[in-house]
């Protein structure tokens, strides 16, 4: 089972598709998501978005606050700006 992952800034879609694990920074500390993660809601600090891909491929963001929301397998990261 996978990830449905969407990184979002104002501007464009980043990146979107499937991913076995996301990690990122929230205001309560560092999160790390796989499948069937429980539901939640975090805002995110400045720092470092991983997504890995379903191929295996690690793709590192940088990103300046914003949201993140997971549920049902669905992974939402709206970032106020966003760098590779």
């Amino acid at each position: 089972m996978t990830l449905n992952v969407e990184l979002v800034s104002p501007a464009e879609r980043v990146w979107s598709g499937e991913a076995t694990f996301v990690s990122a920074r929230t205001v309560e500390g560092d999160l790390g998501i796989l499948t069937d993660h429980s539901p939640l809601f975090g805002v995110l600090v400045d720092g470092a978005v991983s997504i890995k891909g379903t191929d295996g491929t690690t793709t590192e963001f940088k990103v300046s606050g914003g949201f993140l929301s997971v549920s049902n397998n669905r992974v939402s990261i709206l970032t106020e700006t966003v760098s590779q």
